[in-house]
């Protein structure tokens, strides 16, 4: 994608359909005069009153507990600079979404038009009533730690400055990690900091506070080493001050044992890592170019253990895996302020948990065979879903054991449990399959490549890195659309009608004739055939010319299914296809099935389609709990519907004693565990979250999924074949950009996983 195409899709996204990434939504019932009364006057004057006898009370009535404010006065945005309060406007909104989808913490943010330290201080403290924290963010040196330390000495609710502090914390926990695979003591370790702005001072005093030397601390400046004999220096830059005579980076690199990059790429050369250390570590975090190129530094020392603020490398120090859960435990505890304790207490959380055991949720995410403790993983991954639940608890209890927790925790087990249901509410999973999928690209064929919106996500998959796309449909169209998108990539494009393609189609055709002459197919109806793309598409995939194929954009579904089942079959020992659908609802992901395929299953094809969901659940890290629904209860129904129902049941349970699979039951029973545990506390679904459903006909699967998806506007992914012999993905007819995107991340991660099975 060129960088005005870029630009464009930036501009876009932030513009449409509605301006801005973060809305109010309500939180209560407002459908009638009465709901309407409480909500406003007079009802709300009860609550009014009792937050005027204690103040305490507005965590009881209100938001406030829940939200945070993220403050800018736009004068250090990114690498942007002082652009202005309005400027900063996206970048804070974009941190509310981050809170918000990784900590279920509501945000609004605030931009304030003053570079004067006490105006901003004096409006921030006059706003403070609204919140349950403060957020400080892209505020510039030296007036950044001013405004924090005078604010968290003068209000009662937690306040951070991220840019000082998410970077320490994160950083913190890698380097202790580093340190002990490096078999070397903090308090002995030789540190270079390269920088000296506000989250450069942060990260080294709380590496101090974890016990390094301060006389072992060189720091650098954009003059040079920051030696205790230069003139004007800040009170912050003062503090790590060197006595040593020395002046350049080259020089204080020798034989250190620890680097810290927080300025600018490409500033440490190959001959200074040589200079260092034996195991060197080395944390270059310049975005987005780091002090040193990745590759070019392991190629140099083989026994480097290094981190960068990149996603594309092992070891990404990202401020998203400390603010938005240090900000959640101190919310859950409403702690006046978050102090040294809690930090540490994060960084010690963080520091443990990449040395625990790696959830196969995890390790597929980033289509690690087992991501352990070691040079390549000294910190967790962001899309680990533990984070939530280690490191809000961690920080809570250092705020109560600190003395700043008004509101102590009592029953952790189930503060935990809390803190897991609140990770319903976004769309992690999707997340987590573009990133699987960019670990292994894959070729896919998108066969309707000369439709706009196909088109179109075949550029994101491969802006992205999701897959090597080869378009399939008539040139000149795609072309044209192409230069439309400036989609200026050079990729395969292929139009099976033209003359160039003869000897591939006649290769084809005679391939398709040898398997299906039996079948009445001659060689000239398979050369007609080669002539039609989705022939063609499935015969690329069969003769190993593309890896799996996206189709069915402008077709029906029934139309596209056949030459896929004519030419790439079905797996071994399967019977039957089928699909299955995940829709991401507010409870998390779900997977519905059969949602295309077929009418009306009997017993023992509800319990083939319940077991290859249960397959696809697995692949997608996912632990499966399945309701097999119907209109009855467990025997409440004599109606042969029902029974089917039932058979398939008693089935499972006869064949797969450890699937967690029950029924038949109605909907709503299966998705209310309390409900269900109080009526039916028999059934292996009791007490469990269900996160599939198993449909007794086509009709009621695909009704209800397509009901999620318009009423709810709950995101679809899917149909997902199962049962294919060859990694083969069919969309709905009209399916949109981002369903097609998803949908191609499917596909290669489908791909990846026969890969796998092949190899073994």
């Amino acid at each position: 994608m060129s960088k005005q195409s870029k630009r464009i899709e930036a501009l876009v996204y932030h513009a449409k359909p509605t301006p801005g990434k973060i809305k109010v939504v309500p939180t209560k019932k407002y459908a009638s005069q009465r709901d309407l009364s409480l909500a406003y006057s007079p009802g709300v004057a009860e609550p009014c009153l009792e937050i005027e006898k204690d103040v305490n009370n507005v965590y009881k009535y209100t938001a406030k507990g829940n939200l945070v404010a993220v403050i800018s006065n736009g004068t250090a945005v990114l690498g942007l600079g002082n652009i202005g309060p309005e400027a900063s406007k996206p970048v804070m909104e974009g941190k509310g979404l981050l809170f918000k989808i990784f900590a279920d913490i509501d945000v609004f943010d605030i931009e304030v038009d003053t570079e004067d330290v006490d105006a901003f201080i004096e409006t921030v403290k006059h706003i403070a009533p609204t919140f349950g924290g403060i957020n400080l963010e892209d505020i510039k040196a030296p007036e950044a730690f001013e405004i924090e330390r005078r604010l968290k000495e003068e209000l009662d609710i937690p306040v951070m400055h991220d840019d000082q502090h998410g970077t320490a914390i994160i950083s913190a926990a890698a380097l202790l990690n580093a340190i002990e695979l490096a078999e070397k003591k903090i308090d002995e370790v030789r540190i270079v900091v390269s920088g000296a702005g506000a989250a450069a001072i942060s990260c080294t005093r709380l590496y101090q506070a974890f016990g390094a030397k301060r006389e072992n601390i060189v720091m650098l400046d954009s003059k040079g080493v920051i030696r205790d004999d230069r003139e004007h220096l800040t009170s912050q830059k003062a503090e790590f001050a060197t006595h040593r005579k020395i002046d350049t980076l080259d020089e204080a690199m020798q034989n250190a044992d620890v680097f810290i990059g927080l300025s600018m790429a490409d500033i440490v050369s190959p001959e200074m890592l040589k200079s260092m250390a034996d195991n060197p570590i080395v944390f270059a975090m310049a975005n987005p170019n780091p002090e040193i190129n990745y590759q070019l530094a392991v190629d140099t020392r083989d026994d480097i253990i290094m981190a960068t603020g990149r996603s594309d490398h092992p070891n990404q120090v990202n401020n998203v895996l400390g603010f938005p859960f240090i900000f959640r435990g101190a919310l859950d505890v409403r702690a006046t302020k978050i102090n040294e304790a809690m930090k540490m207490a994060a960084v010690k959380a963080l520091s443990r948990l990449a040395k625990e055991p790696v959830p196969e949720q995890v390790n597929l995410a980033y289509n690690e065979t087992r991501l352990t403790f070691g040079k390549d993983y000294i910190i967790p991954k962001p899309f680990d879903p533990r984070l939530i639940a280690e490191v809000p608890p961690a920080v809570a209890k250092a705020a109560m054991e600190s003395g700043v927790a008004k509101e102590p925790i009592e029953d952790w087990e189930r503060y935990k449990n809390n803190l897991l249901e609140r990770l319903g509410s976004d769309n992690k999973l999707v997340r987590q399959l573009i990133g699987r999928a960019r670990t292994n690209p894959k070729r896919v064929v998108f066969a309707e490549a000369d439709q706009l919106d196909v088109l179109k996500a075949a550029q994101i998959a491969h802006d992205e890195g999701i897959a090597h796309p080869i378009l399939l449909g008539r040139r000149e169209t795609i072309i044209s659309l192409m230069e439309e998108i400036e989609f200026d990539a050079d990729v395969p494009i292929i139009d099976p009608k033209t003359d160039e393609e003869t000897e591939r189609k006649n290769r084809y055709a005679r391939a398709y004739w040898e398997k299906r002459k039996r079948q009445g197919v001659t060689i000239y109806s398979a050369e007609k055939k080669m002539r039609e793309r989705n022939y063609y598409a499935a015969m690329m995939v069969n003769m190993g010319d593309a890896d799996t194929v996206i189709t069915g954009y402008s077709r029906s579904y029934p139309s596209v299914v056949k030459p896929m089942l004519e030419l790439i079959g079905m797996a071994e020992g399967v019977s039957r296809i089928a699909t299955t659908n995940v829709m991401m609802t507010q409870r998390g992901p779900m997977f519905l099935s059969d949602t295309a395929i077929n009418i009306e299953p009997s017993a023992k094809g509800l319990a083939r389609i319940a077991r290859m969901t249960y397959r696809v659940s697995k692949m997608f890290g996912i632990e499966p709990v399945t309701a097999m629904i119907s209109y009855s209860n467990f025997g409440s129904s004599e109606n042969p519907r029902a029974e089917k129902v039932r058979e398939a049941v008693d089935y499972l349970h006869k064949a797969y004693p450890d699937m967690i699979v029950d029924g038949e039951v109605q909907a709503d029973f299966a998705l209310n565990s309390k409900m269900l545990q109080d009526i039916f506390p028999f059934s292996k679904l009791a007490g469990r979250k269900v996160n599939t459903l198993i449909f007794p006909n086509l009709d009621s699967a695909n009704i209800t999924y397509k009901l999620l998806k318009e009423l709810n506007k709950a995101e679809s992914i899917g149909p997902i074949m199962m049962g294919m012999a060859k990694p083969v993905h069919i969309l709905q007819l009209g399916s949109s950009v981002d369903e097609i995107v998803n949908m191609t991340a499917i596909s290669v991660i489908d791909a990846q996983e026969r890969d796998k099975k092949h190899k073994k």
